[in-house]
């Protein structure tokens, strides 16, 4: 599909290739956004959620649910991996430690200033 130039009919289907939708704030393209970027929560407002996960193969996974997504989640994700020892990703909002750390996981993050709640 050839790119958009000024002037051409609105697009009304997203899977064009070009199609960016607009910021949901100020409605304008994502590259002249005027927004102010989103303020952090503070982890005294936030509960983590801190369950043991099984998975395929045996595997066991240490999830913390519950708290806001962004940089600062990234960070907390590799603070927890790093003070456990393990590997793990951060993805969809959601902190995964490998292996069954969730005292660990819960006496770091209660250090830190999150509400903890841990389940299963």
């Amino acid at each position: 599909m050839p790119p958009r130039r000024p002037g051409d009919p609105p697009i009304v289907y997203s899977t064009d290739p070009s199609y960016r939708p607009p910021c949901p704030g100020c409605g304008r393209p994502e590259e002249k956004c005027t927004c102010p970027p989103p303020a952090e929560v503070p982890p005294a407002l936030q509960t983590a959620v801190v369950a043991r996960e099984k998975r395929p193969g045996g595997k066991v996974v240490t999830v913390v649910t519950g708290l806001v997504a962004g940089p600062a989640l990234d960070r907390l994700g590799k603070d927890l991996r790093t003070r456990c020892g393990a590997g793990g990703t951060v993805k969809d909002g959601v902190v995964e430690v490998q292996g069954d750390h969730r005292e660990r996981v819960a006496a770091a993050l209660r250090a830190l200033g999150y509400r903890v709640k841990p389940t299963g």
